[in-house]
């Protein structure tokens, strides 16, 4: 069995009627998780309050404070391709990840994960990712390294003061003459929860789409993301009538079933540019990661 060393955390939310105890809370909130399972971690001491103190079976609820628990995993499948660290210092970690790594542990993934890799590599616990990919995207996620300065590079996802760009192969046919586009679109939760939708409304979602190059049914854009939604570029690449290759969600869900390592999605965060808060200096990164073109 796998055991985190780092606390997972969740944050009680204000309610009209709130839970009765912090257990019944996390029963509801997980319900994935046997009722069984909490009890156990409640009675081993591995459920704590924000003060750190161990949360018993009933102790109340208590609105906006958080909860840290550990999370367990009986039996991981191994992610058999590494991470690239390609650059550190006393501030930033940037690192390369594979296709189908997750950046931070959840769901069926612990230690197969980018950041627990990495924290166990370096030896820096308390690194910790800036922004998210997908786990089934390969490229650059950066991490901070120095939790002094930890906001000063979050403002930069948060105001879009970073430049991105994404290597993607698509399929289909590329309209007559296009080789530019610009998609905007209003994205929200689809049905089910881990797959995007759009709906008429205020555009939250915008992407900059350049072809490249085409090749037997198959093409190869630049992706510049203007906003960060979730598969934002999946969605936008979906909608022209050009999926990326390999993509199992998008234009339609597919059967659910184990990664298939040998069909990796062909979507890659391949290129990073922004001046550095601290230094002042610009920083450019990027990936030599290859898609199957």
């Amino acid at each position: 069995m796998s055991i985190s060393q780092y606390p997972a955390k969740v944050t009680m939310p204000r309610l009209d009627e709130p839970y009765p105890t912090v257990f019944a809370f996390l029963v509801d909130r997980f319900p994935r998780i046997p009722r069984e399972v909490w009890e156990a971690r409640i009675a081993q001491g591995k459920v704590l309050g924000e003060d750190g103190s161990p949360v018993s079976i009933a102790t109340p609820y208590a609105a906006q404070k958080r909860v840290f628990y550990f999370r367990e995993m009986d039996e991981e499948r191994v992610i058999p391709f590494p991470e690239e660290i390609l650059f550190q210092n006393d501030e930033l970690l940037v690192a390369c990840k594979p296709h189908f790594l997750p950046v931070t542990p959840g769901g069926a993934y612990l230690d197969q994960s980018l950041l627990h890799r990495l924290r166990k590599r370096t030896g820096i616990h308390h690194l910790v990712p800036l922004h998210r990919i997908d786990r089934e995207t390969a490229g650059l996620v950066l991490f901070s390294v120095n939790p002094e300065t930890r906001g000063r590079y979050a403002g930069l996802f948060r105001e879009g003061r970073i430049e991105k760009e994404y290597r993607a192969v698509g399929l289909g046919p590329v309209p007559d003459g296009r080789e530019s586009w610009l998609v905007e679109s209003r994205l929200v939760p689809g049905e089910p929860w881990f797959v995007m939708g759009t709906e008429p409304g205020e555009v939250n979602a915008r992407s900059r789409i350049r072809l490249l190059e085409q090749r037997e049914g198959r093409s190869l854009f630049s992706l510049s993301p203007l906003t960060g939604k979730t598969h934002q570029l999946r969605v936008h690449m979906s909608s022209l009538g050009m999926p990326i290759l390999n993509d199992r969600l998008y234009p339609r869900l597919q059967p659910r079933q184990p990664d298939d390592f040998d069909r990796p999605l062909q979507l890659l965060a391949r290129w990073l540019r922004f001046k550095d808060p601290v230094s002042g200096k610009w920083l450019e990164f990027k990936s030599d990661r290859e898609l199957l073109w």
